[in-house]
């Protein structure tokens, strides 16, 4: 997936009036304001009440193909083109006192809004991403991969963040 190409769904998410946040490793290289490395998919955290307003948007473009993927829930699924183009989309709530709600009724969990007032930008346009402390936190859920491995020191580094833990080489860090 290129720039161009998360130049082309956020514009069809925007132009629809949702409310777009970057997440993953396109919010990396939005926070970084490059692309440092390819990706194979955009993560995008939107409003669960704007759900109707983004299908309208990634229809026209044509991401219009539920892609099943292990792990899938009613708030995080992938939608696909039938090709290249992949979304890997967050549904969430805002609470009556600002916070946000993600997942379940029953075991989502809850974070500041603030976790999705992150700007960046993306081949030339200003996007909302991921703060980028909650970028390495979120990167640092679950075991790290080597494309973790590649962004989390490139947010920590630039952001001042300490590294986690999981990242640090021995001897090294």
């Amino acid at each position: 997936m290129t720039g161009e190409d998360v130049r082309t769904i956020v514009t069809a998410l925007t132009g629809r009036g949702v409310d777009v946040c970057l997440s993953g490793g396109w919010a990396v290289d939005a926070l970084l304001g490059e692309q440092t490395r390819e990706h194979s998919d955009l993560d995008v955290w939107i409003p669960a009440a704007q759900t109707a307003e983004a299908f309208e948007g990634l229809v026209a473009i044509g991401l219009d193909r539920i892609f099943p993927w292990p792990g899938d829930r009613p708030w995080n699924f992938v939608l696909h083109d039938g090709s290249r183009l992949r979304l890997d989309l967050h549904l969430y709530e805002v609470r009556a006192d600002g916070q946000v709600h993600y997942g379940s009724a029953l075991d989502g969990f809850v974070f500041p809004a603030s976790a999705l007032a992150g700007a960046g930008t993306v081949d030339g346009m200003a996007v909302r991403c991921e703060a980028p402390e909650w970028s390495v936190r979120w990167h640092s859920d679950y075991p790290a991969r080597d494309k973790d491995r590649h962004d989390v020191p490139r947010i920590c580094s630039r952001f001042g963040i300490p590294l986690p833990p999981q990242f640090r080489r021995p001897g090294v860090d």
